[in-house]
């Protein structure tokens, strides 16, 4: 392995129950979640409200927040390698409230995407702080299962997400659903303040100069584990952003769901709650690389099938969804792995190696996705060609990080389950 930053530091010591820690860092994630997803029953109605004529443009107020979201991150990684994760991540917050709150007001459509992007810039503190101190607190395959945790409760929001969003609709505006954010993020605010301990240890903080950020930057891009399971990692978001990007497109003009979008969307949702959970069960055991590596290929094999019947035929509602959960079976043992595995060599550079990890998944894999999103053609064809082709290209990033082997274990198996909260 590139061993290019210093060594690991040990697990610390939590001041609260292991339970809650996962808990706080998956809402803090979930904050992410919710910005997108409760959005999508609402895209049609927020372009008719504000005069979006092309069907494809309402995609934008995803990409926006996706983009800000992204770049935010190289941001406030190396600001909290400095100042630790509670101050960056409380100026987050108030960034993310205060955009959601100027969103609900927006007056025209760019508005609306510029007070997105911001509500992104702030969304990104909490990605980058949930991450480090998560690689603070934990190492190899114990974080690889923590991390499946954490998205185990974070996919909790795709799951009920969209359906509050169109709960909101029937009673009210879709400015609400702004609204609905806004004291959502105060909540999780007030949880972090109240409890979250600093895990960055004093003396693991850096200098915050330029030659300081661009050497901790360099270490990250020049170690070849953990860019290059960046990079797949990257690959992996781009096809959940291609599909959460054309989504609403995809169910209601497609196979007229109407306002059984939400239920759907939590189904396929819920696969991948379980799938996250199953990995944290099964990791701990068979380790990070066999499991993610395997899971790419079986995940390879689904998108080409799937690509090769909607080629074939015009594919119904049912099979859609037994392609796409089929898909998401696999995907829980991607995400958390590789990036666990990206994270793993750069221990004392958590938040920088975090907030490079982020940028590459939200900007570049939100660019990738929205250039899947853009090829919707009123079939389910460009989603399948996309998720065959970042898959590829994931597996040739694996295959370049591991020298061409593949399925060989890095860690020793651990002892218990974090599962066992105390």
């Amino acid at each position: 392995m590139d061993q290019q930053s210093t060594a690991p530091q040990s697990a610390s010591k939590l001041p609260i129950p292991r339970w809650e820690f996962i808990a706080l860092c998956a809402a803090l994630m979930a904050l992410n979640s919710l910005a997108i997803d409760i959005m999508l029953p609402a895209l049609q109605q927020i372009g008719a409200s504000l005069g979006v004529e092309n069907e494809n443009h309402r995609q934008y107020v995803v990409t926006a927040y996706i983009l800000g979201f992204g770049g935010g991150q190289l941001f406030f990684g190396p600001i909290s390698d400095r100042f630790g994760r509670r101050s960056p991540l409380v100026a987050g917050l108030i960034i993310y409230v205060a955009a959601a709150a100027a969103a609900a007001i927006a007056p025209s459509f760019e508005t609306l995407l510029i007070c997105r992007a911001v509500q992104g810039i702030g969304a990104a503190a909490t990605r980058v702080i949930a991450v480090s101190i998560v690689r603070d607190t934990f190492e190899g395959r114990r974080m690889a299962e923590v991390m499946s945790l954490i998205f185990m409760v974070f996919m909790a929001i795709p799951v009920i997400a969209p359906g509050i969003g169109q709960f909101i609709m029937l009673f009210a505006t879709w400015h609400y659903i702004f609204v609905t954010m806004a004291v959502g993020a105060l909540i999780v605010s007030a949880w972090s303040l109240l409890r979250l301990p600093e895990t960055l240890r004093p003396e693991y903080r850096r200098q915050l100069t330029v030659s300081s950020v661009v050497g901790g930057f360099r270490i990250v891009l020049t170690n070849r584990i953990a860019l290059c399971y960046a990079f797949a990692s990257t690959f992996i978001f781009a096809a959940m952003f291609g599909f959460i990007a054309s989504a609403q497109q995809i169910y209601v003009d497609i196979f007229n769901v109407g306002e059984m979008f939400p239920v759907i969307f939590a189904g396929v949702a819920g696969v991948l709650a379980f799938s996250n959970f199953l990995n944290s069960r099964l990791v701990g055991r068979i380790g990070m690389r066999r499991l993610s590596q395997s899971a790419l290929l079986l995940f390879l094999v689904i998108s080409l099938a799937w690509l090769v019947v909607s080629l074939e035929i015009k594919m119904p509602l049912w099979l859609f969804i037994t392609f796409f959960a089929s898909a998401m079976l696999p995907f829980g043992a991607l995400g958390a792995n590789f990036n666990a595995l990206a994270m793993e060599p750069l221990g004392q550079l958590a938040g920088t190696a975090s907030s490079i990890l982020g940028f590459m998944q939200t900007f570049l894999g939100g660019i990738l996705g929205t250039l899947i999103g853009q090829a919707f053609n009123g079939t389910v064809t460009p989603l399948a060609a996309g998720f065959c082709s970042v898959s590829v290209a994931a597996l040739l990033m694996i295959l370049i990080a591991e020298r061409g082997k593949m399925f060989q274990p890095h860690n020793p198996p651990i002892s218990g389950h974090v599962t066992d909260l105390h």
